[in-house]
């Protein structure tokens, strides 16, 4: 234990909170881990395969790009993707991780110091903006036209999307922070100050999750009555479901199946569990018309019309039929249509289908003529602007009104980061969202969950 952990742990004996950061606190923290050019870090591999190896430490490159030492980050759904090969242009040797919080290290010339300081303590977005184009001026900033000049993404899409961290160089190819060091290129617009009275377990996800979350609520629009159907369970699902209630939903309805239908209802608000369904599609026929499915199911959980909208938090690489899944093996589509087109018949006539799992590319079998014949609104919600959430969710949690762990389920080591993503994988010990603490991770927060070695 340093000199600084121990004067830490010392303070807190004699009555200081875990959940209240000083400054002091991180100015200590801040000395740490001087020690050398290397660090460790999560490399992709290969399809299936992802390791912990020691890497170059990052250094400025331009101006404006911050070095953060790097105190939390966590595991995404998405990020299964990556380690899947479903998302294309991935290199051996590229460092994952999209989202990351941590201590300021070291500034560019060329940062706005009234912005960022060295020693302070900071989220990042997961997506890259430049903070002056067209939609970085409207807080649009996971569409910026500058950090990402990747041709093929634009031949694909007809339109790039903004550069990501730790997510293949169809996104730009940056370095990611499942890692000790991160370079935070813009990081006067790209990292958000965290209060001294939100602790790094609560901030973190800020980088991503909470924002995903509720960009797919409001971009979808959930309005107060609705019956709303989650497709996926996971973290962003789960969230999504209490932004719903935020908005008045009477009804949320959630299909995947277990563990992660019992963690959500575990974690539910106890004062909404009337409000509360689950559905298990693994006991649901698929394919048979004469027996229960997840259509007939949500129609008749909803008073036989379906509910009114759909949030997909699952993505496009699960095939649930054979031809689906012979069709990705073979690359004849990149992503099945089978959630979308439960979706978009289950709702009701005129319902509204909000898109927000990773789809990379293309599919087959889509039900277009339910889309047009019954009026169904079909939401490409994007990757979340997370510059035009992050304040109002921050100011969230502050009030109380919103706590980020109630879908941790895990705090582990960032050394242990390549077993934990084969456990997330699996599902196994009912994994859900997890925190990773690296050598500079502050002492742990109340409420937090007790660390897991692997």
């Amino acid at each position: 234990m340093s000199v600084s952990q121990a004067a830490w742990q010392a303070e807190k004996a004699m009555g200081h909170s875990d959940n209240a950061t000083t400054q002091q606190d991180v100015a200590n923290y801040a000395e740490t881990g001087k020690e050398g050019s290397s660090m460790k870090a999560l490399v992709w591999q290969g399809k299936n395969k992802v390791e912990m190896v020691d890497v170059p430490r990052p250094s400025l490159l331009e101006d404006r790009d911050v070095i953060l030492k790097v105190t939390g980050s966590t595991v995404c759904g998405s990020d299964l993707h990556l380690l899947h090969g479903s998302v294309v242009q991935m290199s051996k040797g590229d460092i994952l991780g999209h989202e990351f919080c941590g201590i300021v290290d070291e500034v560019g010339a060329g940062v706005d110091k009234s912005k960022i300081k060295v020693g302070k303590r900071y989220v990042a977005s997961f997506q890259l903006a430049c903070g002056h184009c067209f939609f970085c001026d409207q807080k649009l900033s996971s569409q910026c036209e500058k950090t990402n000049s990747n041709t093929a993404e634009n031949a694909m899409y007809g339109g790039r999307t903004a550069g990501m961290f730790g997510y293949s160089h169809f996104t730009g190819g940056f370095a990611g922070g499942q890692a000790e060091y991160v370079r935070v290129p813009y990081g006067d617009v790209n990292l958000l100050e965290i209060p001294e009275d939100v602790p790094d377990e609560k901030a973190l996800y800020l980088s991503d999750v909470l924002a995903t979350s509720y960009n797919c609520v409001k971009d979808t629009a959930v309005y107060p009555n609705d019956e709303v159907a989650i497709f996926g369970a996971g973290p962003i699902g789960q969230m999504c479901g209490i932004f719903a209630l935020g908005e008045g939903a009477k009804k949320v309805i959630f299909v995947d199946q277990e563990p992660r239908l019992s963690f959500v209802k575990e974690h539910w608000p106890v004062s909404h569990l009337d409000k509360l369904e689950l559905v298990d599609y693994s006991k649901l026929s698929f394919g048979v018309t004469n027996k229960p499915t997840v259509v007939s199911k949500l129609k008749e959980l909803c008073g036989g019309r379906g509910p009114d909208c759909a949030l997909e938090c699952a993505a496009g690489e699960y095939a649930k039929g054979w031809m689906h899944w012979v069709e990705i093996m073979t690359g004849a589509e990149t992503d099945t249509s089978e959630i979308l087109n439960e979706m978009i018949e289950g709702v009701r006539n005129y319902g509204r289908v909000g898109v927000t799992g990773i789809y990379v590319g293309y599919t087959n079998h889509f039900n277009i003529g339910s889309v047009m014949q019954r009026g169904i609104r079909v939401i490409g919600n994007g990757q979340a602007p997370v510059h035009k959430y992050w304040n109002e969710l921050l100011d969230q949690i502050r009030k109380g009104e919103l706590d980020p762990l109630q879908m941790v389920s895990h705090r582990v080591r960032l050394e242990d980061l390549d077993k934990v993503y084969y456990k997330f994988e699996k599902r196994e010990d009912s994994m859900q969202k997890v925190f990773v603490e690296t050598k500079f991770s502050l002492p742990k927060a109340d409420g937090s969950p007790a660390l897991t070695t692997y």
